[in-house]
């Protein structure tokens, strides 16, 4: 399809999915340059939904459900994010995780512009089984996107060390599930930070290595989206929700112009913008989970049934040439946009 670098890619039939409800969100240095008025006012919007979209190798966002600007250029593609589908889960929480999964994929498929890419962020299953596997690629493969890409959730990789998760998902990777591509003039990164999973999440020596090579032949204008599970940076180390290593890769990025990483993992929405890099965890399309430290530890958290939708949901990301700083607006999948 679009002009995509395979030299580290994987490649599946394409879908979309991605975030909802809105959590927490923390903000940057006070001089680092980002307009937080505008920042936190976009966030306000939580569940219109966002487009991510890329002009030219410029990031920025539209709102979903926002009327197209006058005169604004277009984009030149958009793509989609869905995490933690934990298909075999049956629990309170939600006890049709498959059901849920399809309703983000729908909402995906009305979107006027079919985005080009889906990045699935992990725990695609609840417990790596092939039969939760089948059903969750038998989902995914109705979405109207361009191209799917994974990364792994602990949950995909706990029973057997990701073998069924490589065999599915991970073939041309490279280690244990690690790669890159190049689309439209954006670098892409998947990363795998739950096989040496203990508290928190781990890249290892290895991955590292390979990211510092990969990201060294790039020049610094060049936009970086990378995705993993576990979030990259400590949202709330108390509950594993951070990665051991996570401040070394990020290290790497400092001379790139514009970096977004997105995670899974916490089931909700928590955002920071530091310097040059805009962070964005993802809800669920399985079942919330509590705000960090607001419960004894983390885990499915059980809503009224008429209000799980409202908590699961869908982000589209477009990036569009602007002036304004990057922020993340979700769409959840109780709303009729």
């Amino acid at each position: 399809m679009n002009q995509m670098d395979d030299r580290n890619s994987p490649h599946a039939p394409a879908q979309d999915n991605s975030l909802a409800q809105s959590a927490e969100s923390t903000s940057g240095p006070v001089n680092d340059g980002i307009d937080r008025r505008n920042f936190l006012s976009c966030m306000a919007w939580a569940g219109t939904g966002l487009i991510w979209s890329v002009v030219g190798g410029v990031p920025t966002s539209k709102l979903f459900a926002a009327a197209p600007e006058k005169h604004a250029p277009a984009a030149s593609f958009s793509f989609v994010q869905i995490s933690d589908s934990h298909i075999g889960f049956n629990k309170a929480a939600n006890q049709d995780v498959a059901g849920t999964l399809k309703l983000a994929i729908d909402k995906i498929n009305r979107l006027p512009h079919a985005p080009d890419l889906l990045l699935h962020t992990g725990d695609i299953t609840q417990s790596s089984k092939p039969a939760e596997f089948d059903t969750a690629q038998q989902i995914i493969k109705s979405c109207r996107a361009g191209e799917t890409f994974y990364v792994p959730g602990e949950h995909d990789t706990a029973i057997d060390d990701g073998v069924q998760y490589q065999q599915r998902f991970g073939k041309g990777t490279l280690g244990n599930g690690w790669y890159s591509f190049n689309h439209k003039g954006v670098h892409f990164i998947g990363l795998n930070n739950v096989l040496q999973i203990d508290a928190m999440g781990r890249l290892g020596p290895e991955q590292l290595s390979w990211l510092k090579k990969d990201l060294a032949a790039l020049p610094s204008s060049t936009p970086i989206v990378i995705f993993a599970h576990i979030p990259l940076w400590m949202v709330y180390p108390q509950w594993g929700w951070g990665t051991q290593d996570g401040a070394e890769a990020l290290s790497y990025l400092r001379r790139f112009g514009s970096v977004t990483v997105l995670n899974g993992h916490i089931h909700q929405i928590v955002q920071k913008v530091e310097g040059n890099v805009s962070f964005h965890t993802a809800t669920s399309t399985a079942f919330p989970q509590p705000a960090p430290g607001a419960a004894a530890g983390p885990g499915p958290m059980a809503v009224p049934a008429g209000k799980l939708r409202g908590v699961l949901g869908v982000t589209q990301v477009n990036y569009i040439a602007r002036h304004s700083h990057l922020a993340v607006v979700d769409s959840s999948l109780g709303d009729k946009a």
